[in-house]
Protein backbone atom coordinates (compact mmCIF):
# COMPACT_ATOMS: atom_id res chain seq x y z
CA UNK A 1 0.00 0.00 0.00
CA UNK A 2 1.35 3.42 -0.96
CA UNK A 3 0.87 5.20 2.36
CA UNK A 4 2.80 8.18 1.06
CA UNK A 5 -0.40 9.04 -0.80
CA UNK A 6 -2.74 8.68 2.19
CA UNK A 7 -5.25 11.50 2.61
CA UNK A 8 -6.58 12.64 5.99
CA UNK A 9 -9.82 14.46 5.14
CA UNK A 10 -11.40 16.84 7.65
CA UNK A 11 -14.49 19.05 7.57
CA UNK A 12 -13.87 21.48 10.43
CA UNK A 13 -11.18 23.20 12.46
CA UNK A 14 -11.98 21.06 15.51
CA UNK A 15 -10.67 17.96 13.72
CA UNK A 16 -7.23 19.37 12.96
CA UNK A 17 -5.65 18.24 16.25
CA UNK A 18 -6.74 14.62 15.71
CA UNK A 19 -5.61 14.82 12.08
CA UNK A 20 -2.15 15.98 13.19
CA UNK A 21 -1.94 13.06 15.64
CA UNK A 22 -2.70 10.63 12.81
CA UNK A 23 -0.22 12.40 10.53
CA UNK A 24 2.53 11.74 13.08
CA UNK A 25 1.89 8.02 12.49
CA UNK A 26 2.04 8.50 8.71
CA UNK A 27 4.37 11.48 8.11
CA UNK A 28 3.89 11.31 4.35
CA UNK A 29 0.09 11.66 4.58
CA UNK A 30 -1.50 14.98 3.63
CA UNK A 31 -4.32 16.67 5.53
CA UNK A 32 -7.14 17.91 3.30
CA UNK A 33 -9.25 20.68 4.89
CA UNK A 34 -12.55 22.13 3.70
CA UNK A 35 -11.88 25.59 2.24
CA UNK A 36 -13.05 28.55 4.34
CA UNK A 37 -13.66 26.24 7.34
CA UNK A 38 -10.18 24.84 8.03
CA UNK A 39 -6.97 26.79 8.42
CA UNK A 40 -3.58 25.10 8.56
CA UNK A 41 -4.37 22.03 6.41
CA UNK A 42 -1.82 20.79 3.86
CA UNK A 43 -4.36 20.98 1.03
CA UNK A 44 -7.75 22.64 0.75
CA UNK A 45 -10.80 21.39 -1.12
CA UNK A 46 -14.16 22.87 -2.06
CA UNK A 47 -16.56 19.91 -2.10
CA UNK A 48 -16.34 16.90 0.23
CA UNK A 49 -18.11 14.34 -1.94
CA UNK A 50 -16.21 15.09 -5.14
CA UNK A 51 -12.89 15.11 -3.28
CA UNK A 52 -13.51 11.79 -1.53
CA UNK A 53 -14.62 10.08 -4.74
CA UNK A 54 -11.60 11.42 -6.62
CA UNK A 55 -9.21 10.16 -3.95
CA UNK A 56 -10.91 6.74 -3.95
CA UNK A 57 -10.70 6.47 -7.76
CA UNK A 58 -6.99 7.39 -7.58
CA UNK A 59 -6.48 4.42 -5.20
CA UNK A 60 -5.53 6.77 -2.37
CA UNK A 61 -5.95 5.49 1.23
CA UNK A 62 -8.57 7.69 2.91
CA UNK A 63 -8.80 8.55 6.61
CA UNK A 64 -11.97 10.63 6.96
CA UNK A 65 -12.58 12.41 10.27
CA UNK A 66 -16.36 12.37 10.22
CA UNK A 67 -19.34 10.05 10.72
CA UNK A 68 -19.01 6.68 8.97
CA UNK A 69 -22.42 7.16 7.34
CA UNK A 70 -21.24 10.25 5.48
CA UNK A 71 -18.34 8.32 3.98
CA UNK A 72 -20.55 5.34 3.06
CA UNK A 73 -23.16 7.50 1.31
CA UNK A 74 -20.46 9.45 -0.51
CA UNK A 75 -18.63 6.40 -1.90
CA UNK A 76 -21.69 4.19 -2.43
CA UNK A 77 -22.03 5.00 -6.17
CA UNK A 78 -18.49 3.67 -6.74
CA UNK A 79 -18.96 0.37 -4.92
CA UNK A 80 -20.38 -1.69 -7.77
CA UNK A 81 -18.56 -4.83 -6.75
CA UNK A 82 -16.15 -5.91 -4.07
CA UNK A 83 -12.58 -6.18 -5.29
CA UNK A 84 -9.33 -4.28 -5.06
CA UNK A 85 -9.89 -0.96 -3.33
CA UNK A 86 -7.88 1.44 -1.21
CA UNK A 87 -8.22 1.42 2.57
CA UNK A 88 -11.02 3.73 3.75
CA UNK A 89 -11.49 4.53 7.45
CA UNK A 90 -13.81 6.77 9.42
CA UNK A 91 -12.33 8.32 12.57
CA UNK A 92 -14.31 10.31 15.12
CA UNK A 93 -13.37 13.99 15.15
CA UNK A 94 -12.09 13.70 18.73
CA UNK A 95 -10.22 10.46 17.97
CA UNK A 96 -12.48 8.35 20.21
CA UNK A 97 -13.38 5.81 17.51
CA UNK A 98 -11.61 4.22 14.53
CA UNK A 99 -13.81 2.33 12.06
CA UNK A 100 -12.35 0.51 9.02
CA UNK A 101 -14.91 0.66 6.21
CA UNK A 102 -13.32 -0.54 2.96
CA UNK A 103 -10.11 -2.13 1.77
CA UNK A 104 -9.91 -5.35 3.76
CA UNK A 105 -7.54 -6.70 1.12
CA UNK A 106 -5.57 -3.45 1.12
CA UNK A 107 -4.59 -3.50 4.78
CA UNK A 108 -7.37 -1.33 6.22
CA UNK A 109 -7.50 -3.33 9.47
CA UNK A 110 -3.75 -2.95 9.92
CA UNK A 111 -4.12 0.79 9.50
CA UNK A 112 -7.10 0.84 11.88
CA UNK A 113 -5.08 -0.86 14.61
CA UNK A 114 -2.10 1.46 14.06
CA UNK A 115 -4.28 4.58 14.23
CA UNK A 116 -6.24 3.29 17.23
CA UNK A 117 -3.02 2.51 19.10
CA UNK A 118 -1.70 5.98 18.33
CA UNK A 119 -4.93 7.57 19.61
CA UNK A 120 -5.17 5.28 22.65
CA UNK A 121 -8.47 3.61 21.67
CA UNK A 122 -9.61 0.24 20.31
CA UNK A 123 -10.23 -0.24 16.60
CA UNK A 124 -13.72 -1.38 15.61
CA UNK A 125 -12.64 -4.47 13.66
CA UNK A 126 -15.61 -6.46 12.38
CA UNK A 127 -13.96 -8.90 9.93
CA UNK A 128 -14.87 -12.39 11.18
CA UNK A 129 -11.74 -14.19 10.04
CA UNK A 130 -9.41 -11.58 11.44
CA UNK A 131 -11.21 -11.52 14.77
CA UNK A 132 -11.07 -15.32 15.06
CA UNK A 133 -7.57 -15.99 13.73
CA UNK A 134 -5.77 -12.71 14.38
CA UNK A 135 -4.80 -12.28 10.72
CA UNK A 136 -6.41 -11.72 7.34
CA UNK A 137 -5.51 -14.80 5.33
CA UNK A 138 -6.69 -13.13 2.12
CA UNK A 139 -4.30 -10.22 2.59
CA UNK A 140 -0.77 -11.68 2.79
CA UNK A 141 2.04 -9.24 3.60
CA UNK A 142 4.10 -7.30 1.10
CA UNK A 143 6.19 -9.64 -1.03
CA UNK A 144 3.46 -12.29 -1.28
CA UNK A 145 0.45 -12.65 -3.60
CA UNK A 146 -2.85 -14.45 -3.08
CA UNK A 147 -3.64 -17.05 -5.72
CA UNK A 148 -7.43 -16.87 -6.12
CA UNK A 149 -9.64 -14.51 -4.17
CA UNK A 150 -12.95 -16.30 -4.71
CA UNK A 151 -11.53 -19.69 -3.71
CA UNK A 152 -9.86 -17.93 -0.79
CA UNK A 153 -13.20 -16.65 0.49
CA UNK A 154 -14.60 -20.18 0.50
CA UNK A 155 -11.45 -21.45 2.18
CA UNK A 156 -11.79 -18.94 5.04
CA UNK A 157 -15.50 -19.76 5.30
CA UNK A 158 -14.64 -23.45 5.80
CA UNK A 159 -12.12 -22.51 8.47
CA UNK A 160 -14.72 -20.41 10.26
CA UNK A 161 -17.05 -23.41 10.00
CA UNK A 162 -14.74 -25.46 12.21
CA UNK A 163 -12.23 -27.13 9.89
CA UNK A 164 -8.51 -27.29 10.70
CA UNK A 165 -5.60 -26.39 8.40
CA UNK A 166 -2.02 -27.35 7.66
CA UNK A 167 0.70 -25.05 6.29
CA UNK A 168 3.18 -26.10 3.61
CA UNK A 169 6.01 -23.72 2.76
CA UNK A 170 7.50 -20.75 4.60
CA UNK A 171 4.82 -18.43 6.01
CA UNK A 172 6.55 -16.59 8.89
CA UNK A 173 3.71 -14.05 9.31
CA UNK A 174 1.35 -16.87 10.33
CA UNK A 175 3.52 -17.98 13.26
CA UNK A 176 1.52 -15.84 15.71
CA UNK A 177 -1.87 -16.46 14.10
CA UNK A 178 -4.53 -18.41 16.00
CA UNK A 179 -5.11 -20.99 13.28
CA UNK A 180 -6.51 -24.45 14.14
CA UNK A 181 -3.53 -26.39 12.73
CA UNK A 182 -3.47 -30.13 12.13
CA UNK A 183 -0.95 -31.93 9.89
CA UNK A 184 -3.72 -34.27 8.75
CA UNK A 185 -6.12 -31.46 7.89
CA UNK A 186 -8.00 -31.41 4.58
CA UNK A 187 -7.43 -27.67 4.15
CA UNK A 188 -3.90 -26.60 3.17
CA UNK A 189 -2.16 -23.26 2.94
CA UNK A 190 0.55 -23.70 0.30
CA UNK A 191 3.31 -21.08 0.03
CA UNK A 192 5.64 -21.44 -2.95
CA UNK A 193 6.41 -20.34 -6.51
CA UNK A 194 5.50 -23.59 -8.27
CA UNK A 195 2.68 -23.42 -10.80
CA UNK A 196 -0.39 -25.28 -9.48
CA UNK A 197 -4.01 -25.73 -10.46
CA UNK A 198 -6.15 -24.01 -7.81
CA UNK A 199 -8.38 -26.24 -5.70
CA UNK A 200 -11.15 -25.47 -3.21
CA UNK A 201 -9.29 -27.10 -0.32
CA UNK A 202 -6.10 -25.08 -0.91
CA UNK A 203 -5.16 -21.49 -0.23
CA UNK A 204 -2.31 -20.72 -2.64
CA UNK A 205 0.06 -17.92 -1.63
CA UNK A 206 2.94 -17.06 -3.92
CA UNK A 207 6.17 -15.40 -2.74
CA UNK A 208 7.18 -12.73 -5.22
CA UNK A 209 10.62 -14.29 -5.59
CA UNK A 210 11.00 -14.59 -9.37
CA UNK A 211 12.91 -12.29 -11.70
CA UNK A 212 12.83 -12.37 -15.49
CA UNK A 213 15.74 -10.85 -17.38
CA UNK A 214 14.85 -10.13 -20.99
CA UNK A 215 15.66 -7.94 -23.97
CA UNK A 216 13.73 -6.02 -26.58
CA UNK A 217 13.31 -9.09 -28.78
CA UNK A 218 10.46 -10.48 -26.69
CA UNK A 219 6.97 -10.24 -28.15
CA UNK A 220 4.73 -9.06 -25.35
CA UNK A 221 3.70 -10.42 -21.98
CA UNK A 222 2.44 -13.68 -23.45
CA UNK A 223 5.99 -14.77 -24.31
CA UNK A 224 6.99 -14.22 -20.67
CA UNK A 225 3.97 -16.12 -19.37
CA UNK A 226 4.85 -19.02 -21.69
CA UNK A 227 8.46 -19.02 -20.47
CA UNK A 228 7.28 -19.26 -16.86
CA UNK A 229 4.85 -22.02 -17.79
CA UNK A 230 7.64 -24.02 -19.44
CA UNK A 231 9.55 -23.96 -16.15
CA UNK A 232 6.38 -24.66 -14.10
CA UNK A 233 6.70 -21.34 -12.27
CA UNK A 234 3.59 -19.42 -11.27
CA UNK A 235 3.19 -16.02 -12.90
CA UNK A 236 1.90 -14.71 -9.54
CA UNK A 237 5.43 -15.14 -8.15
CA UNK A 238 6.93 -12.73 -10.64
CA UNK A 239 8.48 -9.80 -8.77
CA UNK A 240 9.89 -7.73 -11.64
CA UNK A 241 11.32 -7.64 -15.13
CA UNK A 242 14.94 -6.68 -15.70
CA UNK A 243 16.42 -5.32 -18.94
CA UNK A 244 19.59 -3.59 -20.05
CA UNK A 245 19.88 0.19 -19.88
CA UNK A 246 20.03 0.30 -23.68
CA UNK A 247 16.44 -1.00 -23.79
CA UNK A 248 15.15 1.59 -21.33
CA UNK A 249 12.85 3.31 -23.84
CA UNK A 250 11.64 0.07 -25.46
CA UNK A 251 7.86 0.40 -25.57
CA UNK A 252 7.21 -3.34 -25.80
CA UNK A 253 9.03 -4.02 -22.52
CA UNK A 254 7.05 -1.35 -20.70
CA UNK A 255 3.78 -2.67 -22.12
CA UNK A 256 4.67 -6.23 -21.04
CA UNK A 257 5.51 -5.10 -17.50
CA UNK A 258 2.27 -3.11 -17.27
CA UNK A 259 0.23 -6.09 -18.48
CA UNK A 260 1.89 -8.38 -15.94
CA UNK A 261 1.50 -5.76 -13.19
CA UNK A 262 5.18 -5.75 -12.17
CA UNK A 263 7.90 -3.09 -12.18
CA UNK A 264 10.47 -2.90 -14.96
CA UNK A 265 14.03 -2.31 -13.78
CA UNK A 266 17.27 -1.71 -15.66
CA UNK A 267 20.94 -2.62 -15.25
CA UNK A 268 24.15 -2.03 -17.24
CA UNK A 269 24.41 -3.93 -20.50
CA UNK A 270 25.57 -7.56 -20.09
CA UNK A 271 26.78 -10.17 -22.57
CA UNK A 272 23.55 -12.18 -22.18
CA UNK A 273 20.24 -12.14 -20.35
CA UNK A 274 21.59 -14.89 -18.07
CA UNK A 275 24.51 -12.69 -17.03
CA UNK A 276 22.08 -9.79 -16.58
CA UNK A 277 20.04 -11.88 -14.13
CA UNK A 278 23.14 -13.14 -12.31
CA UNK A 279 24.39 -9.60 -11.73
CA UNK A 280 21.05 -8.35 -10.44
CA UNK A 281 20.65 -10.16 -7.12
CA UNK A 282 23.26 -12.16 -5.21
CA UNK A 283 20.86 -14.62 -3.57
CA UNK A 284 19.30 -15.84 -6.84
CA UNK A 285 19.53 -19.50 -7.71
CA UNK A 286 21.25 -20.21 -11.05
CA UNK A 287 19.13 -18.55 -13.76
CA UNK A 288 17.12 -20.75 -16.08
CA UNK A 289 17.69 -19.80 -19.70
CA UNK A 290 14.69 -19.80 -22.03
CA UNK A 291 16.24 -19.16 -25.43
CA UNK A 292 18.49 -16.19 -26.10
CA UNK A 293 16.06 -13.50 -25.01
CA UNK A 294 14.72 -14.63 -21.62
CA UNK A 295 16.32 -15.86 -18.40
CA UNK A 296 14.34 -16.72 -15.26
CA UNK A 297 15.85 -16.65 -11.78
CA UNK A 298 14.21 -17.69 -8.52
CA UNK A 299 15.26 -16.47 -5.06
CA UNK A 300 14.73 -18.22 -1.75
CA UNK A 301 12.95 -15.14 -0.35
CA UNK A 302 10.65 -12.49 -1.81
CA UNK A 303 12.56 -9.93 -3.86
CA UNK A 304 12.45 -6.18 -3.32
CA UNK A 305 12.42 -4.65 -6.81
CA UNK A 306 13.68 -1.37 -5.35
CA UNK A 307 16.98 -3.15 -4.64
CA UNK A 308 17.33 -4.48 -8.19
CA UNK A 309 18.87 -2.26 -10.86
CA UNK A 310 17.11 1.07 -11.22
CA UNK A 311 13.88 2.37 -12.74
CA UNK A 312 13.54 4.35 -15.94
CA UNK A 313 13.88 7.99 -15.06
CA UNK A 314 10.79 10.12 -15.47
CA UNK A 315 10.56 13.83 -16.20
CA UNK A 316 7.16 15.50 -16.10
CA UNK A 317 6.68 19.14 -17.07
CA UNK A 318 3.53 20.27 -15.30
CA UNK A 319 1.24 23.26 -15.20
CA UNK A 320 -0.16 24.29 -11.81
CA UNK A 321 -2.95 26.32 -13.33
CA UNK A 322 -3.55 29.87 -12.11
CA UNK A 323 -2.84 29.04 -8.44
CA UNK A 324 -6.03 27.75 -6.82
CA UNK A 325 -5.71 24.12 -5.72
CA UNK A 326 -9.13 23.19 -7.14
CA UNK A 327 -8.00 24.35 -10.61
CA UNK A 328 -4.99 22.00 -10.64
CA UNK A 329 -5.76 18.94 -12.78
CA UNK A 330 -5.71 15.52 -11.01
CA UNK A 331 -2.88 14.16 -13.18
CA UNK A 332 -0.63 17.01 -12.01
CA UNK A 333 -1.47 16.36 -8.35
CA UNK A 334 -0.60 12.67 -8.82
CA UNK A 335 2.69 13.57 -10.51
CA UNK A 336 3.68 15.89 -7.66
CA UNK A 337 2.90 13.11 -5.17
CA UNK A 338 5.19 10.59 -6.90
CA UNK A 339 8.12 12.94 -7.56
CA UNK A 340 11.57 12.69 -6.00
CA UNK A 341 12.69 16.12 -7.21
CA UNK A 342 10.77 19.32 -7.96
CA UNK A 343 12.43 22.04 -10.04
CA UNK A 344 11.24 25.52 -10.92
CA UNK A 345 11.04 29.21 -10.14
CA UNK A 346 10.80 29.41 -6.36
CA UNK A 347 7.40 31.14 -6.30
CA UNK A 348 5.85 28.36 -8.40
CA UNK A 349 7.57 25.55 -6.50
CA UNK A 350 6.17 26.90 -3.21
CA UNK A 351 2.71 27.02 -4.80
CA UNK A 352 3.02 23.33 -5.72
CA UNK A 353 3.62 22.22 -2.09
CA UNK A 354 3.49 21.06 0.58
CA UNK A 355 6.02 18.32 -0.03
CA UNK A 356 7.11 15.24 1.86
CA UNK A 357 10.36 15.27 3.81
CA UNK A 358 11.97 12.94 1.24
CA UNK A 359 11.16 15.19 -1.73
CA UNK A 360 13.90 17.59 -2.85
CA UNK A 361 13.13 21.12 -4.05
CA UNK A 362 15.49 22.79 -6.54
CA UNK A 363 14.47 26.46 -6.70
CA UNK A 364 16.07 28.77 -9.27
CA UNK A 365 15.65 32.24 -10.70
CA UNK A 366 12.90 32.69 -13.29
CA UNK A 367 15.47 33.52 -15.96
CA UNK A 368 17.41 30.23 -15.70
CA UNK A 369 15.12 28.11 -17.86
CA UNK A 370 17.69 26.20 -19.93
CA UNK A 371 19.93 25.46 -16.92
CA UNK A 372 16.85 24.19 -15.08
CA UNK A 373 15.83 21.97 -18.01
CA UNK A 374 19.31 20.43 -18.27
CA UNK A 375 19.47 19.84 -14.53
CA UNK A 376 16.10 18.08 -14.72
CA UNK A 377 17.39 15.67 -17.38
CA UNK A 378 20.56 15.00 -15.37
CA UNK A 379 18.43 13.98 -12.37
CA UNK A 380 15.96 11.92 -14.41
CA UNK A 381 18.78 10.10 -16.21
CA UNK A 382 19.81 8.75 -12.78
CA UNK A 383 16.45 6.97 -12.52
CA UNK A 384 14.71 9.62 -10.43
CA UNK A 385 11.16 10.91 -10.84
CA UNK A 386 11.46 14.61 -11.61
CA UNK A 387 8.89 17.38 -11.97
CA UNK A 388 9.52 20.74 -13.60
CA UNK A 389 6.93 23.24 -12.43
CA UNK A 390 5.28 26.00 -14.45
CA UNK A 391 2.34 28.16 -13.55
CA UNK A 392 -0.66 28.03 -15.88
CA UNK A 393 0.00 25.62 -18.74
CA UNK A 394 3.62 24.46 -19.28
CA UNK A 395 3.29 24.88 -23.03
CA UNK A 396 2.19 28.54 -22.90
CA UNK A 397 5.27 30.78 -22.44
CA UNK A 398 6.57 28.27 -19.90
CA UNK A 399 8.95 25.36 -19.33
CA UNK A 400 7.76 22.72 -21.82
CA UNK A 401 9.48 24.38 -24.78
CA UNK A 402 12.73 24.85 -22.83
CA UNK A 403 12.75 21.19 -21.74
CA UNK A 404 12.17 19.97 -25.30
CA UNK A 405 14.83 22.35 -26.61
CA UNK A 406 17.33 20.98 -24.10
CA UNK A 407 16.51 17.44 -25.21
CA UNK A 408 16.70 18.38 -28.90
CA UNK A 409 20.19 19.83 -28.41
CA UNK A 410 21.47 16.88 -26.38
CA UNK A 411 23.31 13.89 -27.82
CA UNK A 412 23.33 12.05 -24.49
CA UNK A 413 21.41 8.77 -25.02
CA UNK A 414 20.56 8.65 -21.31
CA UNK A 415 18.57 11.88 -21.67
CA UNK A 416 16.66 10.53 -24.68
CA UNK A 417 15.75 7.36 -22.75
CA UNK A 418 14.01 9.37 -20.01
CA UNK A 419 10.22 9.00 -19.84
CA UNK A 420 9.20 12.57 -20.72
CA UNK A 421 5.63 13.70 -20.10
CA UNK A 422 4.02 17.13 -20.59
CA UNK A 423 0.96 17.56 -18.35
CA UNK A 424 -1.38 20.47 -19.12
CA UNK A 425 -2.70 23.10 -16.76
CA UNK A 426 -5.28 25.87 -16.88
CA UNK A 427 -3.50 28.83 -18.48
CA UNK A 428 -3.80 32.35 -17.04
CA UNK A 429 -5.65 33.59 -20.12
CA UNK A 430 -8.27 30.84 -19.89
CA UNK A 431 -8.65 31.26 -16.11
CA UNK A 432 -9.18 35.02 -16.51
CA UNK A 433 -11.57 34.49 -19.41
CA UNK A 434 -13.62 32.05 -17.34
CA UNK A 435 -13.95 34.57 -14.52
CA UNK A 436 -15.24 37.18 -16.97
CA UNK A 437 -17.46 34.83 -18.97
CA UNK A 438 -16.25 33.92 -22.46
CA UNK A 439 -14.26 36.81 -23.98
CA UNK A 440 -12.15 34.22 -25.85
CA UNK A 441 -15.24 32.41 -27.11
CA UNK A 442 -14.25 32.83 -30.78
CA UNK A 443 -10.87 32.93 -32.52
CA UNK A 444 -8.20 34.56 -30.39
CA UNK A 445 -4.46 35.24 -30.27
CA UNK A 446 -2.12 34.86 -27.30
CA UNK A 447 0.90 37.18 -27.27
CA UNK A 448 3.72 37.85 -24.83
CA UNK A 449 4.76 41.50 -24.75
CA UNK A 450 8.15 40.60 -23.28
CA UNK A 451 11.05 41.24 -25.65
CA UNK A 452 13.54 39.27 -23.52
CA UNK A 453 13.47 36.33 -25.94
CA UNK A 454 12.22 37.91 -29.19
CA UNK A 455 12.79 41.30 -30.85
CA UNK A 456 10.25 44.06 -30.22
CA UNK A 457 9.74 44.63 -33.95
CA UNK A 458 8.43 41.03 -34.22
CA UNK A 459 6.00 41.74 -31.39
CA UNK A 460 4.78 44.89 -33.13
CA UNK A 461 4.28 43.06 -36.43
CA UNK A 462 2.28 40.27 -34.79
CA UNK A 463 0.19 42.78 -32.81
CA UNK A 464 -0.64 44.66 -35.97
CA UNK A 465 -1.60 41.56 -37.95
CA UNK A 466 -3.64 40.01 -35.12
CA UNK A 467 -5.48 43.30 -34.59
CA UNK A 468 -6.18 43.60 -38.32
CA UNK A 469 -7.55 40.05 -38.29
CA UNK A 470 -10.06 41.09 -35.60
CA UNK A 471 -8.89 38.39 -33.20
CA UNK A 472 -9.56 38.71 -29.48
CA UNK A 473 -6.18 39.28 -27.82
CA UNK A 474 -4.61 37.92 -24.63
CA UNK A 475 -1.47 39.70 -23.42
CA UNK A 476 1.03 37.85 -21.21
CA UNK A 477 3.91 39.76 -19.54
CA UNK A 478 2.25 43.09 -20.38
CA UNK A 479 4.54 45.42 -18.44
CA UNK A 480 7.41 45.47 -15.95
CA UNK A 481 9.86 47.92 -14.38
CA UNK A 482 12.42 47.09 -17.05
CA UNK A 483 9.78 47.40 -19.83
CA UNK A 484 7.60 50.35 -18.82
CA UNK A 485 6.75 51.62 -22.31
CA UNK A 486 5.88 48.51 -24.37
CA UNK A 487 2.24 48.23 -23.27
CA UNK A 488 1.56 51.83 -24.25
CA UNK A 489 3.02 51.20 -27.70
CA UNK A 490 1.05 47.95 -28.00
CA UNK A 491 -2.18 49.81 -27.23
CA UNK A 492 -1.37 52.38 -29.90
CA UNK A 493 -1.15 49.58 -32.47
CA UNK A 494 -4.35 47.89 -31.32
CA UNK A 495 -6.28 51.18 -31.35
CA UNK A 496 -5.53 51.58 -35.04
CA UNK A 497 -7.90 48.66 -35.64
CA UNK A 498 -10.34 48.67 -32.67
CA UNK A 499 -12.89 51.22 -31.48
CA UNK A 500 -12.53 52.85 -28.04
CA UNK A 501 -15.65 50.95 -26.90
CA UNK A 502 -13.93 47.53 -27.36
CA UNK A 503 -14.29 45.59 -24.09
CA UNK A 504 -11.12 44.88 -22.10
CA UNK A 505 -10.79 42.44 -19.17
CA UNK A 506 -8.05 42.96 -16.58
CA UNK A 507 -7.48 39.92 -14.36
CA UNK A 508 -4.88 40.24 -11.62
CA UNK A 509 -3.72 37.18 -9.63
CA UNK A 510 -6.70 35.17 -10.85
CA UNK A 511 -6.90 31.93 -8.86
CA UNK A 512 -4.76 33.32 -6.04
CA UNK A 513 -5.57 35.17 -2.82
CA UNK A 514 -6.54 38.78 -3.47
CA UNK A 515 -7.55 38.22 -7.09
CA UNK A 516 -9.26 41.13 -8.85
CA UNK A 517 -11.24 41.32 -12.10
CA UNK A 518 -12.16 44.54 -13.91
CA UNK A 519 -14.06 45.14 -17.14
CA UNK A 520 -13.29 48.44 -18.88
CA UNK A 521 -12.99 49.67 -22.46
CA UNK A 522 -10.01 50.03 -24.73
CA UNK A 523 -10.46 53.78 -24.59
CA UNK A 524 -10.21 53.74 -20.78
CA UNK A 525 -7.19 51.44 -20.58
CA UNK A 526 -3.86 52.99 -19.59
CA UNK A 527 -0.55 51.25 -18.77
CA UNK A 528 -0.81 52.46 -15.15
CA UNK A 529 -3.76 50.09 -14.59
CA UNK A 530 -1.62 47.02 -15.38
CA UNK A 531 1.36 45.27 -13.80
CA UNK A 532 3.30 42.06 -14.47
CA UNK A 533 0.71 40.00 -12.60
CA UNK A 534 -2.18 41.24 -14.74
CA UNK A 535 -3.66 39.34 -17.66
CA UNK A 536 -5.02 41.70 -20.33
CA UNK A 537 -7.80 40.43 -22.61
CA UNK A 538 -8.84 42.73 -25.47
CA UNK A 539 -12.09 41.86 -27.22
CA UNK A 540 -12.79 41.70 -30.94
CA UNK A 541 -15.37 43.75 -32.83
CA UNK A 542 -18.11 41.27 -31.82
CA UNK A 543 -17.30 41.01 -28.09
CA UNK A 544 -20.33 41.87 -25.93
CA UNK A 545 -20.84 43.08 -22.34
CA UNK A 546 -24.00 42.93 -20.21
CA UNK A 547 -24.77 43.24 -16.48
CA UNK A 548 -24.62 40.38 -14.01
CA UNK A 549 -27.53 40.02 -11.60
CA UNK A 550 -25.16 40.04 -8.60
CA UNK A 551 -23.20 43.04 -9.87
CA UNK A 552 -20.40 43.47 -12.35
CA UNK A 553 -20.57 42.39 -15.96
CA UNK A 554 -20.47 39.35 -18.17
CA UNK A 555 -18.16 39.50 -21.19
CA UNK A 556 -18.39 37.14 -24.13
CA UNK A 557 -17.39 36.88 -27.78
CA UNK A 558 -20.16 35.04 -29.67
CA UNK A 559 -19.25 32.10 -31.82
CA UNK A 560 -20.99 33.56 -34.85
CA UNK A 561 -19.24 36.15 -37.01
CA UNK A 562 -20.87 38.66 -39.30
CA UNK A 563 -24.60 38.04 -39.54
CA UNK A 564 -26.08 36.45 -36.42
CA UNK A 565 -27.57 32.99 -37.19
CA UNK A 566 -31.34 32.69 -36.98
Amino acid sequence: MARSLAAIVILGQGSLGTARSIQRLYPDALIYGLAERVEGADRSYQEFGATLRQLYQQDTPIIALCAAGIVIRTLAPLLLEKGAEPPVLAVAEDGSAVVPLLGGLGGVNVMAREIAAGLGVAAAITTSGELRFGTCLLNPPSGYALGDLELGKRFVSDLLGGESVRIEGAAPWLAEARLPQDQQARLTIRVGSAEREPAANELLIYPRSVLIACNGNIHGAEALREALHQKRIAVQSLACLLAADSDMAHRGLHEAAAELGVPLRFAPVASSVVELAQRAVAQLLPPLSVGDDIAIAVASQPLDPEQIGRPRGRLAVIGLGPGAAELMVPAVKAELARANDILGYETYVRMAGPFRADQVMHCTDNREEMQRARHAFELAAQGRSVVVVSSGDPGVFAMAAAVLEALHESSDPAWHRVDLQILPGVSASLATAAQAGAPLGHDFCVLSLSDNLKPWDIIEKRLDLASQADLALAFYNPISRSRPWQLGRALEIVRQHRTPQTPVVLGRDIGRPGQTLRVITLGELTPEQVDMRTMVLVGSSTTCVFPRAEGGEWVYTPRWYGNKPV
